[in-house]
C-alpha cells in the first residue's frame, strides 16, 4: 500500500482531456513516476488500448493505440479493471499487485485499496469510477505538496477531489 507520504486525488468525467489534466500537475513539478491513473473500462481512453490489435488492424487505429500505450507506461502506473495495467512505479507495482489480499473485492475497489483508501471508500469510489470516467492520483513525499496536487486537480475540473494523509492511509490497512 502507498503509505510513504501523502496523496491527492481527483475523479473526472470521461470528457475531460486527461493529458492536460496531467500538463497541469507536470508543469507544477509533479513527475509523471509520481502519477496512477485508474480508469473505467467503458472510459474512451480505456477503448481505444482494449480494442488494440497487432494484426488486420488500420494503420491509424494502430498508431493511436501505439501512442496511448507509449503515453501510458511514462507514469507510476495506469489501471483499467479488467483491461490491463502499465506499471513503471516500484511503489505502484508494490502497492498494485504485490499487496492485492482482497478476495471480496471487485478487481477495482482491490486497486483502490491498494493506493491507500479505506474499504469503504475503495468500494464508493470504485462505483463512481464506473460512472464517472477516471482518477488521476498524485503520491506527494509531503502534505504541502498534496495541498497544491489537490488544488490543481480541482481547477483541472474534478468533480471530487481530496487528499489521503498518512493516518488515513495507515488505517486502510486494519
Amino acid at each position: 500500500m502507498m503509505t510513504n507520504g501523502t496523496a491527492a486525488y481527483g475523479m473526472y468525467p470521461r470528457n475531460v482531456a486527461l493529458p492536460e489534466v496531467v500538463y497541469a500537475l507536470n508543469r507544477a513539478g509533479f513527475g509523471n513516476e509520481d502519477i496512477c491513473m485508474v480508469l473505467s473500462p467503458a472510459h474512451p481512453v480505456a477503448t481505444v488500448v482494449r480494442d488494440a490489435r497487432i494484426l488486420n488492424v488500420e494503420r491509424e487505429e494502430s498508431a493511436t493505440s501505439a501512442r496511448m500505450i507509449g503515453w501510458f507506461s511514462e507514469f507510476g502506473a495506469v489501471v483499467i479493471p479488467t483491461v490491463g495495467f502499465f506499471i513503471r512505479s516500484q511503489a505502484f507495482f508494490h502497492a498494485l499487485v504485490i499487496e492485492q489480499n482482497f478476495p471480496t473485492m471487485s478487481r477495482g475497489s482491490r486497486t483502490l485499496v491498494g493506493l491507500g483508501f479505506s474499504e469503504g471508500e475503495a468500494k464508493r469510489l470504485g462505483h463512481q469510477l464506473s460512472d464517472v470516467g477516471a482518477m488521476v492520483y498524485v503520491s506527494c513525499p509531503e502534505s504541502g505538496k498534496a495541498d497544491s496536487a489537490l488544488e490543481l486537480l480541482r481547477r483541472a475540473g474534478a468533480r471530487e477531489a481530496a487528499s489521503l494523509e498518512p493516518a488515513k492511509m495507515a488505517g486502510a490497512a486494519a
